[in-house]
């Protein structure tokens, strides 16, 4: 774990299903996230995912690549493009700083029409962890 290495990219299918469990299991019930007509009417072209799921697949992407015993520390995003059913998010991710065994990662999903999520994350991954050992430096 080196500051600069970039995690591999991580492809998520937005599907209507991902979208309205993850409203549903974030108990976040507003239309907008799984009734079409309703989400029209307020102006939108389909339902979208909410930041609570989009919050946990970036969680997911960090500890998918540090490892099970990787701890998150802190989750700071912030949204911008809506993740639309029928489109793929693309998270990537890249070391930003290292102190001793907590880093900063840099974070940025994009879809189809821009960049849906950007922001950091602070991950603590105890010393000598073999799922740390294989670095991906030097990928785009």
């Amino acid at each position: 774990m080196r500051a600069g290495d970039a995690l591999a990219p991580l492809e998520i299918p937005i599907t209507r299903t991902l979208i309205v469990a993850g409203a549903i299991a974030s108990r976040d019930y507003q239309d907008v996230h799984h009734d079409t007509e309703l989400a029209h009417q307020k102006g939108s072209p389909d339902i979208f995912m909410n930041i609570l799921t989009t919050n946990g697949l970036v969680g997911r992407y960090i500890t998918d690549h540090f490892g099970p015993t990787a701890v998150l520390r802190k989750v700071a995003i912030r949204l911008g493009a809506p993740n639309y059913p029928g489109d793929t998010m693309v998270l990537t991710g890249r070391v930003e700083d290292v102190d001793g065994d907590t880093a900063t990662v840099r974070v940025v999903g994009a879809n189809g029409i821009g960049k849906h999520v950007t922001g950091t994350v602070t991950v603590t991954v105890p010393a000598g962890e073999p799922s740390v050992i294989a670095s991906t430096e030097g990928r785009a």
